[in-house]
């Protein structure tokens, strides 16, 4: 047998398989997500332990929203934690038409856009969309949101929160959609996703 020839293949196959299941829904113009994400806060201490980390609720929350871009990690510390990233949009930062018009892309834990004439104005950009690290309750959250692609329409359903490590090293969630920049994003306990 030539191995390397088959080793070739293989990796060919597992490329195309990769490029298949991440490939972009598309979706008609129009806004096709158009609630705000709903966050409340929670009156409990309501705490959650994965992989030797501590979690601490700190309100509850939920999204529908598009999804913009999906990035898994696997390499860095918050793997551990958030092996997903899901950059979301909602109002008009989910109509395709908005979205032609603008650039998106993941890498290092950050969302990034830009364009080259704004279709909306930039604060709407801005306050309509955002990265969030997810963290799965349990095995089947995590199949879920490892199976989730660009263009779908999902609602994820958990809390915001705060992990430690017995370390020291802390990872705490954005409390607002207002902010942008470093420590802007929502970091959330999911205890479910589900596509619309």
């Amino acid at each position: 047998m030539n191995w390397p020839k088959i080793g070739f293949v293989a990796l060919i196959l597992f490329g195309a398989l990769n490029w298949w299941s991440g490939r972009e829904v598309s979706q008609p113009p129009g806004v096709t997500a158009g609630g705000l994400p709903t966050q409340v806060s929670v009156s409990d201490e309501r705490e959650f332990e994965r992989n030797g980390y501590r979690i601490r609720a700190l309100a509850r929350f939920e999204v529908s929203a598009r999804v913009l871009g999906a990035e898994h990690y696997r390499f860095d510390r918050e793997a551990q934690l958030a092996p997903v990233d899901l950059a979301l949009g909602w109002g008009r930062m989910s109509d395709t038409t908005v979205l032609q018009r603008i650039s998106i892309s993941q890498r290092g834990r950050f969302y990034y856009w830009s364009t080259a004439d704004f279709p909306i104005p930039r604060r709407e950009i801005e306050t309509s969309s955002a990265n969030m690290h997810m963290i799965p309750a349990d095995d089947r959250v995590e199949a879920a949101l490892k199976s989730v692609r660009p263009g779908q329409i999902v609602t994820v359903r958990g809390y915001l929160v705060e992990a430690r490590a017995p370390d020291g090293w802390r990872w705490r969630s954005s409390m607002t959609r207002e902010d942008t920049g470093a420590g802007a994003c929502e970091l959330i306990w999911v205890e479910s996703v589900s596509m619309i």
